[in-house]
């Protein structure tokens, strides 16, 4: 079966639209500190939204994955692009190596916290836990990269791999941007180590009390809240 992938996202665009509020509308836009345009709909409203819609939606192959959520990415609101996230997510036959130029885009483009976040840790990170041997070079590369969302995302990709996080290459992409100026690095390097503090507490207080010089009052004051 054939699934339009406009016509679904003709549907998702004109269900957005049919519970548009300017006001929360002009909120969320304000706290996201952006020009992009919101419908106003809300992270519940969405999953109710799409619950009748996921039967309609059939995905067969990676390139049927990656049509269906460019498709709606490429639309003007926000929604629709945290809702291609979403679509991204639940396929996740498809969350893997092969994928990773997709999810690159997708940080590229994005550029900002709300969308990168979720698909650092839930998307590339899947990648990584699925093919790990493939996906390490990438991320190697990543850690390197000029663009900052990038380094955050190589950063980020472990942030879910608790007893399965490889401890050696964690500490040294923190150690890799320590000097980095920029607030979104320093707070993923505090905000990773200190997910691995659950995990291993002590392997990280080593980390920091051989390496805190380091890093910032931001980073070591996130990363310790768990100590």
């Amino acid at each position: 079966m054939h699934t339009d992938y406009t016509a679904i996202a003709d549907t998702i665009s004109t269900l957005l639209s049919e519970q548009a509020d300017p006001e929360k509308s002009a909120k969320m836009a304000a706290y996201m500190k952006t020009t992009m345009p919101f419908y106003g709909v809300q992270a519940g409203q969405r999953t109710a939204l799409m619950r009748p819609l996921w039967p309609q939606i059939q995905v067969a192959s990676h390139l049927d994955y990656e049509t269906l959520i460019l498709t709606l990415w490429k639309r003007p609101h926000r929604e629709e692009k945290y809702i291609a996230i979403r679509i991204a997510r639940r396929f996740r036959n498809f969350i893997d190596f092969q994928s990773l130029p997709l999810y690159e885009r997708l940080i590229r483009e994005g550029a900002w916290w709300d969308f990168v976040d979720d698909i650092a840790s839930n998307l590339v990170g899947g990648a990584l836990a699925k093919n790990p041997d493939a996906t390490w070079p990438v991320l190697d590369a990543w850690i390197n990269d000029d663009n900052m969302w990038i380094r955050r995302t190589a950063i980020l990709a472990q942030l879910r791999r608790k007893e399965k996080t490889d401890e050696e290459t964690l500490f040294r992409y923190c150690l890799t941007c320590a000097d980095e100026k920029d607030f979104f690095i320093r707070k993923a390097i505090g905000w990773t180590l200190r997910q691995y503090a659950d995990t291993n507490p002590a392997a990280v207080r080593e980390f920091l009390n051989h390496h805190g010089q380091h890093f910032s009052p931001l980073t070591i004051r996130e990363a310790s809240k768990r100590l």
